[in-house]
């Protein structure tokens, strides 16, 4: 069994490698810097680099993959930027920067991505409950809400691509203790990934498309 994880330097992203590997699951996972990469092999994942953020990156990713299918893979990289409370209007480079990390670059990556799942996949995307418009009751940072709103677009059409061939949901990992959620949030990154694997374990092909929280519950969307 094989797992990919986008976005393994830290928080939920490395946790849910540690957890995977404890469970004796060989796991490939991207970082930016070197020594994330280099924790990421003391957990005895394959690691590799990726800047989700450029086209280059991304293109070269998918020539490390070449020859591996994956059972699951799990994309997770994602920036929040500016903290705004109400409308107050992003920077030019604010916008670019949070949207080619939050969307463009699962764009960019599903494409090759598709290749490399083996039959009855599970392909999942971390989003957020704050991208949900039909729960929605708060403006604040509406750069972020926006982006996942589009991010959980983007996987909803990925869902119908693949129907047949995957499973693909979008999950709310929950309010967690990391470096974006801070030291006041709900969650450890330990609660959090333990939900959502025990999630992502009990998928079937009738929940391709869905947007769950950790625990399992439907998200509006």
């Amino acid at each position: 069994m094989k797992t990919l994880v986008i976005g393994a330097s830290r928080g939920i992203g490395f946790e849910f490698v540690r957890q995977e590997r404890a469970a004796g699951r060989e796991v490939v996972a991207t970082a930016r810097d070197d020594d994330a990469l280099e924790r990421l092999r003391a957990l005895g994942a394959t690691a590799l680099p990726l800047d989700v953020g450029s086209a280059e990156s991304c293109s070269r990713l998918g020539g490390q993959l070449d020859g591996l299918a994956f059972d699951l893979v799990l994309l997770n990289a994602g920036v929040y930027g500016p903290q705004t409370d109400g409308l107050q209007a992003p920077s030019d480079d604010e916008f670019d920067a949070v949207m080619r990390v939050n969307v463009l670059g699962p764009m960019r990556l599903l494409p090759g991505l598709a290749e490399r799942l083996a039959p009855g996949a599970r392909l999942v995307a971390v989003s957020s409950r704050m991208g949900s418009i039909g729960e929605r009751s708060s403006p604040g940072g509406w750069l972020y809400r926006a982006s996942k709103a589009a991010l959980n677009s983007v996987l909803k059409d990925a869902s119908l691509a693949l129907q047949g061939r995957a499973v693909c949901v979008v999950v709310h990992p929950g309010w967690v203790r990391t470096d974006m959620g801070g030291a006041g949030a709900d969650l450890s990154p330990e609660q959090s990934v333990a939900d959502l694997r025990r999630t992502i374990g009990g998928l079937t092909d009738a929940d391709n498309g869905r947007f769950l929280n950790h625990d399992g519950e439907p998200i509006a969307w």
